[in-house]
């Protein structure tokens, strides 16, 4: 196994820079996923990283080993591609045996690591078919093996469940932690799936325009996003996002808007002054955003305009003021179109971020904001 280490590492194509200047270390045996949208550098790094391309600046390290000079065949690495590449006039077993065959291996030697890592992915009774008579699943699974079965230091795996439909993606996800976790691999994930993200990584790097925005583990990065393009990457739904003015005039900060005040602990005064007089976004996820059909002195009015049943829960889209919001509630509300209701925020999960710096404001150690959300104005 290798702990990889990137220092100063920078890819440019011409004037345009895919990876500027990232620097990470992945521990042995980790899982790291890199999430982003299409064109943030994360498969660019991962190239790097098999050797097939090379830095412009900066240095790869396995170890403490410095690669950047050594090729893909010397670099102990198993790549797995979004599309399985396999080869359709070939059995399983020859496509999986494949790498070892380019090594010019004993035959008892690749017979008994086929089947080995075959064994590992359940997928031993179909050693003799060919690939059309494969699930995307199953096929999804060949293409593993075969990077498995060179035994590499690191596993790269680049989109590998795009293909697959919704339920298969559920069962491979599971299927390649459990592998990982059972061979103790050193394994990087490029998807710009969150779902993929959070469930398998035991860390995440999120990237955009050739930087890491944030890396935190799965937890930590959902619950203190460190600044608001993560904050709308990540969650699905996604986290609604609102405008505000913060005030602080007679010593009692507040964020407000039209149709929304809310009253802050006298500590967030010294992390949000420096935006006092401009705006800041509020977030808060739609699960932490409750409502009731009852009047209620001081909670902001708002109107539902749609619901959107997903089975267990129930997706209410709603306005308030000028906002439009939504919230995350159990499918056996009898929430209607039309419905002027109340609205409840989970104060202690709210976001602020700057808004002109996007970077996440931290509203007092200890102290949340009041209870207090007076409404000013109705839907």
């Amino acid at each position: 196994m290798a702990r990889i280490r990137l220092e100063g590492l920078t890819k440019a194509f011409g004037p345009v820079v895919a990876v500027n200047d990232v620097n990470l270390s992945i521990e042995d045996g980790e899982l790291l996923a890199l999430l982003g949208p299409s064109g943030c550098g994360k498969s660019t790094i991962l190239l790097m990283l098999a050797g097939i391309y090379r830095p412009t600046r900066g240095d790869i390290y396995f170890d403490d080993q410095r690669v950047n000079d050594v090729p893909p065949k010397g670099r102990g690495v198993g790549l797995v591609f979004q599309s399985y590449a396999l080869y359709p006039h070939m059995t399983v077993f020859d496509n999986i045996a494949f790498p070892l065959r380019l090594r010019r291996a004993k035959r008892e030697e690749i017979e008994r690591r086929v089947r080995e890592v075959a064994r590992t992915a359940q997928i031993e009774e179909l050693l003799a078919r060919k690939p059309s008579q494969l699930s995307g699943g199953q096929q999804q699974r060949v293409a593993l093996c075969r990077a498995l079965v060179k035994e590499p230091e690191l596993l790269l795996l680049d989109e590998p469940l795009s293909n697959l439909d919704a339920r298969l993606r559920i069962e491979t996800r599971t299927e390649i932690k459990r592998l990982q976790r059972e061979l103790g691999i050193t394994t990087i994930l490029v998807t710009h799936d969150q779902i993929e993200a959070l469930t398998m990584a035991d860390r995440i790097a999120v990237m955009r325009s050739g930087v890491i925005e944030q890396l935190s583990k799965p937890q930590e990065l959902y619950e203190r996003p460190a600044n608001l393009f993560v904050a709308s990457f990540i969650g699905d739904p996604p986290m609604n996002l609102v405008r505000m003015e913060f005030r602080n005039d007679g010593g009692m900060p507040r964020l407000e808007t039209a149709g929304l005040t809310i009253q802050l602990p006298p500590s967030a005064r010294p992390q949000l002054e420096r935006a006092e007089g401009r705006e800041v976004v509020l977030g808060v996820r739609p699960e932490d955003l409750r409502f009731r059909t009852e009047p209620a002195p001081g909670l902001p009015v708002a109107q539902v305009f749609m619901l959107e049943p997903l089975g267990r829960d129930t997706l209410v889209d709603m306005r308030a003021g000028q906002q439009s919001i939504r919230a995350l509630v159990p499918g056996s509300s009898e929430a209607k179109i039309g419905d002027t209701v109340y609205l409840q925020l989970e104060v202690e999960k709210l976001h602020v971020f700057d808004g002109v710096t996007g970077v996440r404001l931290d509203l007092g150690a200890g102290e949340q904001p009041a209870l207090r959300v007076e409404a000013k104005g109705g839907a």
